[in-house]
């Protein structure tokens, strides 16, 4: 840095004690900053980052009432008011490292353990300010989603950079995942793996064996990193993942309560914990899960309607209907969203059919069918199986069906999705019929998908866009139909010279096709070839 390094910098200190603020704000003024804003709590920081850019921010982690420091972080992060560009120092008087262990995803680039000085904040700073430029143009490229970019810059680096040689290759093998070479990938963790026995090479082991199927091994993998490096929280996981894919719940079950052991407060895997306990038929852990999942998620942008309507359905299934009813009324006035209100109108229809009171259930399906046929969006899988279950419980068949076969067609290679919608229809008696729709919806999206595809082979390019448009306006959320769009699109521009809203388009396709099924291969060669066609 330079005699004056932080004058350019815009600068926010946030923390709920004014003496803190102002101290915080005279070492970088002691530094050199000129423009610092402040903020006393979560809720203000969010505010501001939403308004202005920043170069450095020092958070405190416990902000009071509200939103700590470290939901600040991921809400910033999440909602992309901040990029990677930007330098965040989290500070706590805590010496205790166990609430560290929640950020695995969101981690600031450093914490600092009250008191601290003007030359050890300057000193910390100077060091991230290094690693931030050495990682620049990686950096860049991942927010771009040009992860086969950031990879050559990751090999570019590796032949001049020994210093920062660990890091670069673990976010190689993180990037060869997300573009879906797993053969590559493979051969990147076990060639770490050779030198060093490192918890996150293991771990990008067993990830690449899950998605190969190959689930034993996966197990074996990450069984290995929580048996010797018990913090390493994403292994617990992935190990959870394996061990249901190899149908042992149980065992699932017991390594996501491992994890909240070391750390408690992730809404998520607290859910997680409690949706595969109500599967295995363990009501209590299941309660218990779901309420901690709403409790350290009251304040976070990770907190999730599934922990809502999970606890809901727990206490209906415990006899305990008028709690279950003020929980799907405490998750509506939580989440603003059209899916969230049809998921809890079909669950409160589901609980009156199971009390037999069947005028209340009828006329939330009569509502729930409204609220369908009202909509111009495609609702969530999740809202559109429930919405399901309820019609056709009540008698309503045709728009049950409808819903369902909209599930397959959009998911016509998710298998557990599919088993999912055959479970709906077996339970409302339907499995011969419901098998047949099933598979005669899972036909239509191949048809609609391969006639853009064959027409693209006999070289009609301009005819096998639009068959494929037609398509994804038909399942806008199947993503190999998004992938295909952008793949017929590419060799048109390839052939006819750029055209920037078909590009844009393009682009558009691939994001939400990544969004719906990420770690496809042709999403980040598909991200490349567009990178290249527009300059």
């Amino acid at each position: 840095m330079s005699s004056n390094p932080l004058a350019p910098y815009q600068c926010l200190v946030v923390d709920d004690f004014q003496g803190m603020r102002s101290m915080l704000r005279d070492m970088l003024r002691d530094c050199g900053a000129k423009n610092i804003e402040m903020s006393s709590s979560g809720k203000e920081a969010i505010a501001l980052l939403a308004e202005n850019k920043f170069d450095i921010v020092l958070c405190d982690y416990n902000l009071g009432s509200g939103k700590n420091g470290q939901q600040v972080l991921e809400e910033a992060k999440l909602r992309h008011l901040i990029g990677p560009a930007c330098t965040w120092i989290m500070i706590t008087a805590e010496k205790s490292s166990d609430w560290i262990m929640g950020a695995v995803e969101y981690q600031p680039d450093a914490y600092l353990i009250k008191p601290i000085t003007t030359e050890l904040l300057l000193n910390r700073l100077e060091r991230i300010a290094a690693k931030k430029q050495a990682f620049a143009e990686i950096d860049q490229a991942i927010v771009n989603k040009q992860f086969l970019r950031a990879i050559a810059l990751c090999d570019s680096k590796l032949k001049t950079d020994t210093a920062n040689a660990a890091e670069l290759q673990r976010i190689k093998g993180q990037l060869l995942l997300n573009a879906g070479d797993l053969d590559a990938a493979r051969k990147q963790f076990e060639q770490v793996l050779t030198l060093r026995e490192l918890a996150w090479a293991r771990t990008g082991l067993g990830r690449v064996c899950y998605e190969q199927g190959d689930y034993t091994a996966a197990r074996d993998h990450l069984l290995q990193v929580v048996q010797t490096q018990r913090t390493y929280l994403e292994a617990y996981d992935w190990l959870a993942r394996a061990q249901q894919a190899l149908g042992d719940n149980e065992a699932a079950e017991a390594v996501l309560a491992d994890a909240l052991k070391l750390s408690p407060n992730s809404p998520q895997r607290q859910k997680n914990l409690g949706q595969l306990a109500m599967k295995r038929g363990d009501l209590t852990t299941a309660d218990e899960a779901f309420r901690k999942s709403i409790q350290v998620g009251e304040h976070s942008i990770l907190k999730t309607p599934d922990a809502y309507i999970g606890l809901a359905k727990v206490c209906s299934a415990s006899g305990n209907g008028g709690e279950a009813l003020k929980v799907l009324t405490a998750v509506q006035r939580q989440f603003d969203s059209d899916d969230v209100k049809l998921r809890a109108k079909s669950a409160e229809g589901l609980i009156y059919k199971q009390e037999h009171r069947l005028a209340q259930a009828n006329t939330l399906a009569a509502e729930v069918d409204e609220l369908l046929q009202a909509s111009t969006e495609l609702h969530d899988d999740a809202a559109s199986i429930e919405a399901a279950e309820l019609l056709l419980a009540t008698g309503r068949k045709d728009s049950a069906v409808k819903l369902l076969q909209q599930v397959v067609r959009n998911n016509h290679e998710n298998k557990g999705l599919i088993a999912q919608v055959q479970t709906v229809f077996d339970g409302a008696g339907m499995q011969q019929e419901g098998a047949v729709l099933v598979e005669g919806s899972r036909r239509e999206a191949v048809d609609l998908m391969n006639r853009g595809v064959l027409l693209a082979r006999d070289g009609k390019l301009v005819e096998a866009l639009d068959a494929m448009r037609a398509a994804k306006i038909a399942l806008p959320n199947n993503a190999r139909v998004l992938l295909n769009f952008a793949y017929v699109a590419v060799l048109l521009l390839q052939r006819d010279g750029a055209n920037r809203e078909l590009i844009a388009e393009s682009r558009q396709a691939l994001l939400h096709a990544n969004q719906l099924s990420p770690g496809e291969k042709r999403f980040a060669q598909l991200m490349e070839a567009l990178a290249l066609l527009a300059g």
